[in-house]
């Protein structure tokens, strides 16, 4: 592998309660229901997520309302564990980001915890199409000028799953995404076996 490409919240950067409060937030004031919205926005851009679940609504407009919150609510905002100082042994130029999350949003995060800023960066505004689609990940490799088929992505969500390994990325995965979620329909891959409920890796 020549490339390391990190998903930013819930991989390397722990974000959920910040996440949460600012589209509760947002969700109030807009009269609707956050326990009726959180479990539909996470892994993706907030903008295709709000196109889905207000479309009634001027996107842009609420999207720009919502990263000012998102901006300014940086409490709860933490590492993950081991992530900072596992980002800071990796040569710069052999890393990337590769978020849904707006230049804005992600560089208060990434400023937040003090990690390092690689020259190559993938924001949700950087791109057409978002996670689930390839584009984030493909449009990284290219700038990296390496082939996506060199390189591991790290991610914890079905998007981002989906938007890594239909880029032709190696794709690890996090939570319960390892069991649950991506790894759902697959049998066998360099060794290892999954049947559903475990993973059996051959010594």
């Amino acid at each position: 592998m020549r490339a390391l490409l990190f998903d930013l919240d819930g991989t390397v950067v722990s974000s959920l309660p910040a996440v949460d409060k600012a589209w509760s937030l947002w969700a109030e004031s807009r009269g609707l229901v956050p326990a009726e919205i959180l479990p539909k926005i996470h892994g993706r851009r907030s903008l295709d997520s709000l196109r889905e679940l207000v479309p009634h609504l001027d996107a842009d407009a609420e999207n720009m309302r919502l990263r000012q919150l998102e901006c300014s609510i940086l409490e709860g905002v933490t590492e993950m564990p081991g992530a900072g100082d596992f980002l800071r042994s990796l040569p710069i130029y052999r890393f990337a980001y590769v978020t849904s999350g707006t230049q804005d949003v992600a560089t208060a995060r990434l400023n937040h915890v003090g990690f390092p800023l690689p020259p190559v960066t993938v924001f949700g505004d950087d791109v057409a199409n978002g996670k689930p689609a390839p584009d984030p990940f493909a449009l990284a490799a290219r700038r990296l000028v390496i082939d996506p088929a060199d390189c591991i992505a790290f991610e914890d969500t079905q998007a981002g799953f989906t938007s890594a390994s239909e880029a032709g990325c190696r794709v690890i995965t996090f939570g319960s995404l390892v069991i649950a979620g991506a790894l759902a329909n697959l049998t066998t891959w360099a060794g290892t076996t999954f049947d559903g409920e475990a993973l059996t890796i051959p010594s």
